[in-house]
């Protein structure tokens, strides 16, 4: 266990130098929220000096830091200028659709890139081998935010899917089975954007991971002694690679949720992006460093899951640390 308690040491001191960091240059940023306030002829300069005395924007940035420190104990995670609220509850429930996004184009971008890797693997220079590679070298050129507002275009042309939003007007009235195809359909574009955006990447790796493992002694040994591709393919070719395999599993968790902010924004998703941009643009600090710091929670939270699973199919790693 010391391999896995030295790696969540790593992962809280990434987030506490993530949210220092993060504090920081904003704290220092030029500008803040209530300046905007006093274009407001209807605010007095009296409650505006008292609003930057309740809310300390004038104390020292480590006794700010630490005041923060103390309401995400709380679970406020201080307080936001622009929505006159805690700003925990305004990064939670942007958070979980941020999840649902990410997750669902996961695993539709490995239930798509794994076969497909192994397929070109398998029988290199075939016609679907070519033209997988063609298909990756094209989507590697072109940009996430290219590809969202083509399919936004064709969105509208079409009329048959929704192009912003989450769910339909009329969604809480609506059936189970309806409710689960709506949101489907708010779900198609944001994901397809997602999947483009990382398929070339993910499908070329786990395409030179299988290949590599095709070609160890070890398999040509079993291949030479008559074991269908099949099984070889699945049951020792697929265990060979697990190790650069899973490591892959937790950069694409940090690629699709990098992509995800900008696609959400395009697609008028309601997750953090939105949120970290309309904050950033109000000047709203703490929404800013929590949006900031539950993204990095986030990536933090899929390379310690992958770690898990290196340790659990991996031996070596096991053993290295027993001794």
């Amino acid at each position: 266990m010391a391999y896995l308690s030295r790696r969540f040491a790593q992962c809280l001191f990434l987030l506490f130098g993530v949210s220092v960091l993060t504090f920081l240059f904003s704290a220092l940023a030029p500008g803040h929220y209530l300046d905007e306030m006093r274009l407001n002829p209807q605010i007095s300069s009296e409650t505006l000096a008292a609003l930057r005395s309740q809310y300390e924007i004038d104390a020292p940035v480590p006794l700010r830091y630490a005041h923060w420190l103390v309401s995400v104990a709380k679970g406020d995670w201080g307080f936001s200028f622009a929505y006159n609220s805690p700003v925990g509850p305004l990064i939670w429930a942007r958070a979980k659709n941020t999840l649902l996004l990410t997750s669902t184009a996961a695993v539709a971008m490995w239930l798509l890139a794994l076969p497909c890797g192994m397929y070109a693997a398998v029988k290199p220079g075939r016609p679907v081998d070519r033209l997988l590679s063609f298909a990756s070298a094209a989507l590697l050129v072109v940009p996430e935010l290219t590809i969202a507002l083509g399919l936004l275009a064709l969105a509208v042309r079409s009329g048959r899917l929704p192009i912003g939003g989450m769910v339909s007007i009329g969604f809480d009235s609506f059936s189970w089975l309806e409710k689960a195809k709506d949101l489907a359909l708010h779900l198609f574009l944001p994901v397809t954007v997602l999947v483009a955006s990382s398929f070339s990447v993910l499908v070329r790796h786990i395409r030179a991971a299988i290949s590599e493992a095709l070609n160890t002694p070890f398999i040509r040994a079993a291949r030479a002694h008559g074991i269908p591709t099949s099984q070889l393919l699945y049951k020792y070719a697929l265990r060979a690679s697990a190790h650069p395999l899973i490591a892959l599993l937790g950069i694409s968790i940090g690629t699709l949720l990098s992509a995800s902010l900008l696609v959400e924004v395009v697609m008028s998703w309601p997750g953090l992006g939105p949120l970290l941009l309309e904050s950033i643009m109000s000047r709203d600090l703490y929404v800013v460093v929590g949006a900031i710091l539950l993204s990095t929670v986030a990536l933090a939270a899929g390379n310690f899951i992958s770690d898990l699973l290196l340790y659990w199919v991996d031996p070596r790693i096991r053993s290295e640390h027993v001794r």
